[in-house]
């Protein structure tokens, strides 16, 4: 019987505990807010923002080279993950439409 009560006590305050942490998120931990908006100067054509992961999928090409690149350290930055990651689906892709014959 004391054994039941404190799985019943241990379970009542996880949940408490559980609510309690969402509805405080955003208190603790708020939402980013988007930048200002930003005006673009006519002469800058090379965004600074690394591409994401669908670009490299569509261009594996380049991917393979910003993959090449960081390797040797001549390309840093968050495109580094993100060709890496676009290499590993296109090549997974690959793999599953060989090994199913589509």
């Amino acid at each position: 019987m004391s054994q039941g009560k404190t799985i019943i006590i241990v379970l009542v305050t996880l949940v408490i505990g559980f609510a309690g942490g969402f509805a405080l998120r955003p208190v603790i931990a708020p939402t980013q807010q988007a930048e200002s908006a930003t005006v673009a100067l006519p002469g800058a054509a090379v965004s600074s923002e690394a591409r994401g992961t669908q670009y490299f999928v569509a261009h594996i090409d380049e991917a393979r080279q910003v993959v090449a690149g960081c390797r040797d350290g001549s390309v840093r930055g968050g495109e580094c993950a993100t060709a890496e990651e676009a290499i590993i689906k296109v090549d997974a892709a690959e793999r599953r439409r060989k090994f199913l014959g589509n």
